[in-house]
């Protein structure tokens, strides 16, 4: 049984790393580069992404363990690694699952005036979002039970997972103030299809011996679970299944339906010493505020449980039945237990990004391609930096990339990522134009795609865009 929750879990990480967009950030050559920082440097009078499939982003990670630790074929027993995944992981191992698909996405130059140094660019686009932390206390205690852990506490604070699906409607201003310097900006207006949030629980449980009998099991608790849209379950339960329920939630929720919130993107791109430039951005600071198809979830206080005492003859009442002790021990538990329908507020997974690339080799023959955005260098160097917000400390990486124009239609870019899922993370990125027609795709993790079942990350990312470049 274990081990199929186990394979349920990595299935959906597989199908579904961490929002780091290493590759794409400062990749100015894709449309979508505006939405990693808002105010990089993009050259167009306007583009247009194919509608579903402009942006399809999917990514996926565990640091404690990969799927062939449990069930590759080497035989050992697969209970004997289910046991060393569940002791090896630590409680600040983390499991994320990222997925985006732009429904649609446009940009466009100002005219005339004012106007005419901005560039416009709108969407809209949806998000999955899922992260927690190895629940490592819980999974011991869930395996191997509490008979050999006498004394011992198992930490509550273990249980924390983050996970929602919203849409998110988008406009943006890039103001080109100089030569040198780019700023930008983007509102979001987020309307929330269903999240489930439980951050900040707290308690232990453990067990001693008792006085009334031979152990005494106690739980000290602060827990409490937040949810929204769990509405779709009464669907599942009316008989309707679950691509159908989820297809259905996300038409009523998605455009301006759901539980609204509002954010902000900003960012800037600053060219010094001709061949220097450093950018940053400050992504998704909002919040979404949850006040449709909510149910909340609390457990608060101490509880000691030494079994149930059956005393006789009191276990016949004065009326002649037989005394409810199972009855008295919910009633005592549901003391501590409470359900509400409360508004609760959430903040959108704040994300920082700072990047610095040293272009160079003068292009041969020509002044410029218009459909490149850095213009006069055929090579770029470059470092980016970048941090998620997460409940316990920020989620952190540090990329190196080069980054080359093959031709006049190609770029290509490499780079080398550090973070918490893995110190060996090579990918690749391909932009292509042919005509006005710009693909693009973007794989990270490479190195372990010959058996993803040992990778303990991987994402992806492809689109395609039809974009006018700017005249001359």
């Amino acid at each position: 049984m274990i081990s199929r929750v186990i394979y349920i879990t990595w299935f959906w990480v597989v199908l579904g790393s961490a929002q780091n967009k290493q590759l794409l950030y400062d990749f100015t050559q894709i449309p979508q580069s505006l939405m990693q920082n808002p105010g990089a440097n993009v050259n167009n009078e306007w583009h247009a992404g194919l509608p579903l499939l402009s942006g399809v982003y999917i990514s996926a990670g565990s640091s404690g363990f990969s799927v062939y630790d449990v069930f590759a074929d080497d035989g050992v027993d697969i209970n004997d690694k289910i046991r060393d995944v569940i002791y090896t992981a630590g409680s600040n191992d983390i499991m994320s699952v990222h997925e985006e698909v732009e429904i649609l996405f446009g940009g466009f130059k100002g005219r005339s005036g004012w106007h005419e140094k901005n560039y416009y660019s709108f969407g809209w686009y949806q998000e999955f979002d899922h992260f927690n932390y190895w629940p490592r206390d819980l999974a011991i205690l869930a395996y191997d039970g509490n008979r050999d852990y006498l004394g011992q506490r198992f930490n509550l604070r273990h249980a924390t997972v983050k996970t929602e699906l919203v849409s998110v409607l988008h406009f943006g201003v890039l103001r080109k103030v100089s030569e040198s310097l780019s700023v930008g900006g983007r509102l979001k207006v987020y309307s929330g299809i269903a999240d489930i949030t439980s951050t900040h629980n707290n308690g232990r449980f453990f067990t001693d011996f008792g006085t009334n009998n031979e152990y005494v099991h106690t739980v000290i608790a602060d827990l409490e679970l937040n949810t929204s849209g769990y509405g779709i379950i009464d669907e599942l339960e009316d008989g309707n299944d679950i691509a159908s329920g989820l297809y259905g939630r996300f038409k009523r929720r998605a455009l301006l339906g759901g539980n609204l919130g509002m954010g902000v993107d900003l960012g800037f791109s600053y060219k010094f010493k001709k061949k220097w430039k450093l950018t940053a951005s400050v992504l998704d600071f909002g919040f979404i505020h949850h006040s449709k198809d909510v149910k909340n979830y609390a457990y608060r206080g101490r509880y000691d449980f030494e079994g149930l005492d059956l005393v006789f003859p009191g276990i016949i009442d004065d009326d002649g039945d037989v005394y409810d002790y199972w009855q008295d021990l919910a009633d005592e538990l549901e003391e501590l237990y409470d359900t509400t329908s409360t508004r609760y507020t959430t903040l959108r997974p704040l994300r920082l990004n700072a990047g610095l690339s040293y272009a160079f080799g003068r292009k041969g023959g020509k002044d410029c391609d218009c459909r490149a955005y850095e213009k006069d260098y055929d090579n770029t160097l470059g470092v980016h930096f970048s941090a998620i917000h997460r409940p316990r400390y920020p989620q952190l990486a540090l990329t190196a990339y080069y980054q080359k124009r093959i031709a006049d239609f190609l770029q290509a870019r490499a780079a080398y990522t550090v973070d918490k899922f893995s110190a060996t993370n090579i990918g690749i990125g391909l932009s292509t134009h042919f005509g006005n027609f710009n693909l693009y795709i973007l794989a990270d993790n490479l190195l372990e795609y010959e058996n993803l079942a040992d990778a303990h990350n991987a994402s992806v990312q492809f689109g395609i865009n039809y974009i006018v470049p700017e005249r001359n």
